[in-house]
């Protein structure tokens, strides 16, 4: 039998996971700019935006498979399914979103660095102000992706609590800790 504290912690953090993959595919979706010539940058653009993306909308729809059994578990301290399906369940998706969430966490994190730094030397050897249009352009749109990245990395750590919680969790039902 889990306590409350845990089950309503794990509750907790799986909501924390989906908003912050909602948000991830929100501020992603949302990432374009517009330079002054008329070109447009949007995060399609970048295959690595693309897979952070899809890996958000993953994160995210596991999380809103996973709240309906969260729920009942925290509400009645019990598994909706009781056949031992569950636990097994939780402790093997957990752990592969975990990985995929990282692994949209680092591309996103790269393209976004990477990028930025890149493009801020070419500017600066060139002798291109802070403040020139197309300069503070390119900086907003990858600054957005960093902010994106960091929302797909408060998923990313919910999760791994959660994980680390559903394999506490299986062990107990298997009986290690008992």
């Amino acid at each position: 039998m889990v306590s409350k504290t845990v089950a309503n912690s794990m509750l907790f953090l799986r909501i924390v996971a989906l908003a912050a993959s909602a948000a991830t595919v929100a501020l992603l979706f949302t990432n374009k700019v517009k330079f002054d010539d008329g070109t447009k940058l949007r995060f399609q653009d970048f295959y690595s935006y693309r897979y952070e993306a899809v890996i958000a909308i993953i994160g995210g729809t596991y999380c809103i498979l996973q709240l309906p059994f969260a729920i009942y578990y925290a509400v009645k301290q019990k598994r909706l399914i009781r056949n031992g399906f569950l636990p097994e369940f939780d402790f093997f998706g957990d752990k592969v979103i975990c990985v995929l969430l990282a692994t949209g966490v680092g591309a996103g994190f790269a393209v976004s660095l990477e990028f930025k730094k890149f493009l801020d030397d070419i500017f600066d050897s060139v002798g291109t102000p802070k403040k020139d249009p197309t300069r503070t352009t390119y900086d907003k749109f990858f600054v957005r992706g960093i902010v994106a990245s960091a929302t797909l990395l408060v998923a990313c750590l919910s999760m791994t609590i959660v994980s680390i919680i559903s394999s506490i969790n299986r062990s107990r039902s298997k009986g290690v800790f008992n």
